[in-house]
């Protein structure tokens, strides 16, 4: 059985899709950016929390301050890709639901009035959404390179605040010389796929 989706189109967004470590010095516009947004806001959520904050580092300055806080090897592809994103979690995101989750606005104090409840579902969901965002990168004809490695808490307390959690920072752009590392192995829908 075949897909819906174009075999072109499974090759852009998954089969030969990569995380990028390299990137050409073509600009990323905000009409780019919205774009991404305009179509991955439709992924799902649980409650339709949409937890899933993007916090764009343009500026030279707040670029400098990111490289400080990524691990050795990101850094300089943080410092030159033509756009960066810090992507966090928002724990108060249960505030917008009356109005996002309007068939149900008790969700908001009845599931959610707890933080430590608020926290394990803002992670869970913004982390689906981060996904969605890759996504839409790889859509837009850009490549992402995700990185997960870099201070947290540095993150948080230079760009954020306390009730968004950092989730991973985002390298954007237009794919450079030598972008891709081979690519890695996969397993086996036998080793990943179990009926019961």
């Amino acid at each position: 059985m075949s897909l819906v989706l174009d075999s072109a189109a499974q090759d852009l967004l998954f089969r030969e899709a990569r995380t990028a470590n390299t990137f050409t010095d073509e600009p990323v516009s905000d009409e780019q950016i919205q774009a991404i947004y305009d179509l991955v806001k439709y992924g799902p959520t649980a409650f339709n929390q949409t937890p899933l904050r993007i916090t764009l580092v343009r500026s030279p300055e707040a670029r400098e301050r990111l490289v400080q806080h990524m691990a050795e090897g990101n850094q300089a592809k943080t410092a030159t890709a033509p756009l960066v994103a810090i992507l966090s979690a928002d724990n108060e995101f249960h505030e917008e639901l009356p109005t996002l989750f309007p068939v149900f606005p008790q969700a908001k104090d009845l599931f959610f009035g707890e933080r430590s409840a608020r926290e394990g579902a803002a992670g869970l969901n913004a982390a689906l959404q981060a996904a969605y965002f890759i996504i839409g990168v790889r859509a837009a004809g850009l490549a992402a390179g995700p990185m997960t490695g870099l201070d947290f808490a540095g993150v948080q307390k230079e760009f954020l605040d306390g009730d968004h959690t950092p989730l991973m920072v985002v390298n954007i752009g237009r794919p450079g010389a030598d972008a891709w590392y081979p690519r890695s192995p996969r397993l086996a829908y036998d080793d990943v796929i179990t009926t019961v």
